[in-house]
């Protein structure tokens, strides 16, 4: 009996890691991104920078990551750099993401004010952690007063990734976030005073004090 065999997907292997990474199950999707990480080839970066904007799944997007720093960072930090002025949200994270993942020291220069302030909270968030990863010494006073603006946004969750980044800047997030205990906004009160808690002690827990 003859055995039939499905017929490959026609084009590059580039064409045919975009027609993979657009198959329905997310399993598949993985899997595409997996082989594409661990046999790296240069023609692979446009589909896994392009399928990161859409990319609905967290494990896919987290693998496309891996895939993409798998590839030498002089071809992939200047294409990142370039999704960082993209209109779509998702490819604005999924950047900060992959240059947080690659710890190019450079990249620190594009993350713009705009990032830090992005009115999608995936965005900020991401700008927030990245840039706290990315800055040197001399540049964390600044830094940390750029974060501080940002205090009192958001729900819980996007209060506590705020704080753990102006911890990660250590003592130069310390005199922003104090001054900050005494602004009017009474949110930010409270915000800056539970981040002044974890700058005391960054393993104790995230609350928001009630009488703050």
């Amino acid at each position: 009996m003859t055995e039939h065999h499905a017929p490959s997907p026609p084009g590059s292997p580039a064409e045919r890691l975009a027609a993979a990474l657009a198959a329905p199950e997310a399993s598949d999707r993985l899997r595409a991104a997996m082989t594409a990480g661990s046999s790296p080839e240069p023609a692979f970066l446009a589909p896994l920078i392009a399928r990161c904007a859409v990319e609905p799944d967290f494990f896919v997007r987290d693998m496309l990551t891996w895939a993409i720093a798998a590839l030498p960072r002089e071809i992939t930090v200047p294409r990142l750099l370039r999704e960082l002025g993209s209109p779509v949200a998702q490819a604005r994270s999924q950047a900060l993401h992959t240059l947080s993942k690659i710890g190019d020291p450079e990249s620190r220069h594009a993350i713009l004010p705009d990032h830090l302030h992005d009115s999608d909270a995936e965005v900020a968030r991401t700008a927030w952690r990245t840039a706290a990863g990315l800055a040197p010494e001399p540049e964390r006073p600044a830094l940390a007063a750029e974060l501080c603006r940002e205090l009192g946004r958001g729900d819980l969750d996007l209060m506590r990734s705020l704080s753990r980044a102006l911890v990660e800047l250590g003592e130069a997030a310390r005199s922003p976030v104090r001054g900050a205990t005494l602004a009017e906004d009474s949110a930010v009160r409270a915000h800056a005073k539970a981040t002044l808690r974890l700058l005391e002690d960054p393993e104790s827990g995230f609350y928001l004090d009630p009488q703050d």
